[in-house]
């Protein structure tokens, strides 16, 4: 079983890496291309396309502009330890353990805006690119026909290697839609987090991207690999609910938080 998530806008290069091992992301050629169109553009560009501020839209053009296809610890960190943000407090990566690293970097996978897919001992440079940025390049309008079938592609070498053929959707709508079902050969298993409030259960966008993180950490500690047993996560007082349930769409309630 392979997992997907979101990668996050928030970043962390000050705190010391918790492991030495690395892999070098491997489809650099792809993002020195989007990183060259990328240098063309002006901080107002960038603000405007972003819809950052100039501060920030300065910070990502000096990032854009350091960014180097050669990596190494110096200008890098592993993805999985660099990204911040609910998802990967949910994750919280920072306890595990070699053993647990190892199991991640087989099972788990970050969708990117700017490396496509990176596993979590990928070395990753200071970035911000969502994958849902209207950015015209040779290859069209926007990221997703920028990466076109690429994505599905290497997603399918790394599910072959899994011998299921079930991937785990944990990723947000934006970065999933990347993902081309057509071009996927795998069992998709979605997961919808729902809490109650005000006497109902809704998606709340903070707790839902938390529980995604948690359920990746939870497969990841407990060595998860066969899918009926996700029906067991219960992490922060989630808990499976067969009756909006369905094969491939697993509905995760939780009560009020008081």
């Amino acid at each position: 079983m392979l997992m997907v998530i979101s990668p996050a806008k928030t970043l962390d290069y000050d705190t010391p890496a918790v492991i030495d091992t690395h892999t070098k992301p491997r489809f650099l050629q792809h993002s020195a291309e989007l990183i060259a169109v990328l240098r063309e553009k002006s901080p107002q560009d960038i603000a405007e396309l972003m819809s950052l501020s100039d501060k920030l839209a300065s910070l990502n053009v000096a990032r854009f502009g350091s960014w180097s296809d050669k990596v190494s610890k110096k200008n890098s960190k592993q993805a999985l330890l660099a990204f911040k943000g609910d998802v990967y407090t949910g994750l919280n990566a920072e306890d595990f353990s070699e053993a647990d690293f190892a199991f991640a970097q087989k099972h788990l996978r970050m969708l990117s805006g700017l490396y496509g897919l990176l596993r979590p001992l990928d070395l990753m440079q200071p970035y911000r690119l969502e994958m849902g940025t209207k950015l015209p390049t040779a290859r069209g309008k926007d990221l997703y026909a920028f990466w076109g079938e690429q994505i599905s592609q290497w997603l399918n070498k790394d599910l072959a290697d899994q011998d299921d053929g079930v991937l785990l959707n944990l990723a947000s709508q934006e970065y999933f839609s990347a993902v081309k079902p057509k071009a996927l050969k795998a069992r998709v298993i979605d997961t919808v987090f729902k809490d109650q409030k005000n006497g109902q259960y809704k998606i709340i966008s903070f707790y839902a991207k938390k529980a995604r993180g948690l359920m990746a950490r939870w497969v990841i500690k407990e060595r998860i690999t066969d899918p009926e047993k996700l029906k067991d996560f219960d992490l922060d007082g989630y808990y499976y609910d067969p009756t909006s349930s369905s094969a491939d769409k697993l509905v995760f309630l939780r009560e009020e938080q008081r």
